[in-house]
């Protein structure tokens, strides 16, 4: 038996198709977009450098980062080391190329892991709303009443030092900000027409979320996640400058600046070139963060 294709049927029938091919163009179009912005592809084009340096640090660093040459202290920059020696004549250039291996991945695997907890319940506060709501946000919100260096400092001195102890307690910082983010965002696309029409077909709650809400908000949720990088990059770094973070010799930039911070006044060279390392990783997630805001921010399309 054939069809009746009524004019609310076909109207709903082309509604679809348009969305359609809307979802698939849309990739396309952020990207032309992001290609527009120079700065935003600046900062890309630094981020690809870092990591790449990250990755091949054993062939790019001249030498081995805990190497020692006491007959080499506290040299300043020259040819032979780029950005001069430490009070242990360790070479920091090499001691910076490593420490990209720390400062980058920290970053960005403690926006991902705190997006996985933190998304989860912005996303379930935002789809079930009333009381799951309320009870999820108002426990961000005595969460977030504490300082996030705050909540890392007293993880760190619970659990100890070291790369795991100081991942997760960046990663629990992360998780409120990344709650409140991602219940923003999914809030933006709930009361679309897809959503509702699913419901009436008896797709379960999690496929609804999963397959339309956060895959339609995933725009809003990567430019917060790249913003959110920069500031755990800091993190790390703060936290290793006082001294909680990463402990000597491993080559974080914090922990090289902690080392170099009683010589500032006979060999300012010590903390300088980390410090600066820090500004420029920090400045492009910054840059590509803001430029993914203008090229995925909806009332641009």
């Amino acid at each position: 038996m054939a069809k009746i294709m009524t004019p609310a049927m076909e109207k709903l029938i082309k509604k679809n198709r348009y969305n359609a091919a809307g979802v698939g163009s849309s990739g396309k179009e952020a990207w032309k977009r992001l290609r527009r912005n120079k700065t935003a592809l600046f900062g890309m084009a630094i981020i690809i450098v870092l990591l790449l340096i990250g990755v091949f640090a054993p062939l790019i660093a001249p030498y081995s980062y805990f190497t020692q040459d006491y007959a080499a202290t506290l040299q300043l920059p020259s040819a032979a080391h780029l950005f001069g020696t430490d009070n242990l004549g360790r070479d920091i250039f090499s001691r910076c190329i490593y420490g990209a291996r720390y400062s980058l991945p920290i970053g960005i695997l403690c926006v991902f892991i705190g997006l996985g907890f933190g998304g989860g319940l912005g996303v379930i506060a935002a789809y079930f709303g009333r009381k799951t709501d309320n009870v999820i946000m108002r426990v961000i919100d005595i969460i977030q009443a504490i300082p996030s260096t705050l909540i890392c400092i007293s993880l760190v001195a619970i659990l100890g030092n070291g790369l795991i102890q100081l991942i997760i307690a960046i990663a629990a910082g992360t998780i409120p900000g990344m709650t409140r983010s991602c219940r923003a965002a999914i809030f933006m696309v709930k009361n679309n027409d897809y959503v509702e029409s699913s419901k009436s077909i008896g797709v379960s709650n999690l496929m609804i979320m999963v397959r339309h809400l956060v895959p339609n908000a995933v725009g809003i949720i990567v430019i917060n996640a790249a913003n959110a990088v920069s500031g755990n990059i800091l993190t790390v770094s703060a936290l290793s400058y006082i001294g909680i973070g990463l402990v000597p010799p491993t080559p974080e930039w914090g922990a090289i600046l902690s080392e170099g911070k009683v010589f500032i006044s006979v060999a300012p060279h010590v903390v300088f070139f980390p410090g600066m390392m820090i500004a420029i990783t920090v400045v492009a997630f910054n840059l590509f963060g803001n430029g993914l805001r203008d090229a995925l921010d909806p009332r641009l399309k």
